[in-house]
Formats: C-alpha cells, structure tokens, sequence
C-alpha cells in the first residue's frame, strides 16, 4: 500500500486526499490479510447477549457445522447478502448446521427490525457496541459482511464465503 500511495503523491504531489490517505495509514497499522488467516484454526470464545438479553456463546454451537455470521443493521452490502444466507440455511438446517449472527448494530430496535426484515431466524448476539465490539476485537475482522464456517469440532474450515461461494462450500461438507 505504501508504495502505491507513494506513487500516486509522486504523480499528484499536493493531492489532499492522498495527504489524508497517508495519515490514516499511519494511525493504522496493517494486519495480515484475511485470506485463510482463520483457517485452520480452532475458533475463539464469544459470549453476547442475543436479543432477549440472554447469553449465547459459539462454545453452545459445538458439534455442528455452524456459519459465524458477522453483520449489521446498517450495512448495505450485508443486508444485500442476507437473502444468500436465508437460502443457505433454509437448504442445510437440516443437516446438523446452523447459522449465529453476529451483529455490529447499536440500536437494539434496529437490530430487531433488520433481523425480522431480511427473515434471519437462526440465532443472533450482539453487544451493541458498534466497532467497539468484543466481536472486532476477538476475530479481528475489519469490515462486513465477514463469516466463518466453523466444523463440529469448532475449527474454522472457511472464510468470507459469499453467494455462490456459500452454497458450494455447504454443498462439499454437508453433502
């Protein structure tokens, strides 16, 4: 990134977006990219409340296949995706999978509404810290939609599965 930003202030010197560009890059610093940095891995605790105000925790969903879904209310290009994951688990629940939402709302009424809007009727938890969220922090994501596919001995076997991506991925290990 620093090498492209630096060619572009080369090319545009002057340019106040770019100026900008370079001091958020600095503030933050760079983490791996997402790729298969969960993969492989066992997936961590997390326990939130769901939308009662009771605990859920990933721990509960042991022995499943079960698709981490991280979202929100608010974000466009969740809400765009959530038909995918409907039909995903309208076609798999049946087959010892299930999905968590995880939800990076603020506003429990909005998180309510969204979740009876796109017909998310799986389990859900949030915190209702926004980015402030022990979901951030835990799995480190820095954007949504984010999922991972965890197996029933809790490892995380896939990553950012989108549409089709989703479907095929469910297919080969459910099938």
């Amino acid at each position: 990134m620093d090498s492209a930003l630096n060619n572009l202030k080369t090319r545009f010197p002057g340019n106040s977006f770019l100026a900008e560009m370079e001091k958020g890059s600095q503030q933050q610093p760079e983490q791996p990219a997402s790729g298969d940095s969960w993969v492989g891995k066992m997936v961590p605790e997390l326990s939130m409340p769901d939308v009662n105000g009771k605990q859920v925790s990933i721990s509960s969903f042991r022995g499943k296949f079960v698709l981490i879904d991280f979202w929100a209310s608010w974000c466009g290009p969740c809400r765009m995706e959530n038909p995918n994951v409907v039909k995903a688990f309208n076609e798999f629940k049946g087959k010892n999978f299930t999905i968590l939402g995880v939800s990076l709302d603020k506003d429990r009424d909005s998180w309510k509404k969204a979740i009876a809007q796109d017909h998310l009727t799986w389990s859900h938890m949030s915190d209702l810290k926004y980015w402030n969220s022990q979901a951030v922090e835990t799995f480190g994501f820095q954007g949504i939609p984010f999922n991972v596919l965890v197996d029933p001995s809790g490892k995380v076997i896939a990553q950012e599965l989108r549409g089709e991506d989703l479907d095929n991925k469910l297919k080969q290990v459910l099938n």
